[in-house]
């Protein structure tokens, strides 16, 4: 059964993209800095990890960013291993 997922999300107020999901939200905090989006740290609530949810939070994020023509600077692992991993976001590395 497939996981019930809304739309990413640009919490401008929280500096934040989030990702609700079965009541739940995941989040990447970030930073703006000229024309760079750099995400200081993701997070899964345990109810949610181990099922595609950071990835495809990221993945919005990464999409949100793009619509914006602004770079991504990766300040957190996941972040990071997930660019390694989609060489389709290189366009947008900061």
């Amino acid at each position: 059964m497939p996981i019930a997922m809304s739309e990413v999300r640009d919490n401008k107020a929280l500096s934040r993209f989030e990702l609700a999901v079965e009541g739940a939200t995941a989040f990447a905090n970030y930073r703006r800095a000229a024309d760079r989006v750099i995400i200081t740290h993701t997070e899964t609530p345990p109810s949610l990890r181990g099922r595609g949810v950071a990835s495809q939070l990221v993945k919005g994020a990464l999409e949100l960013i793009r619509a914006e023509r602004l770079k991504v600077v990766a300040g957190c692992s996941f972040v990071v291993d997930y660019l390694d991993a989609h060489p389709e976001y290189a366009d947008l590395a900061g």
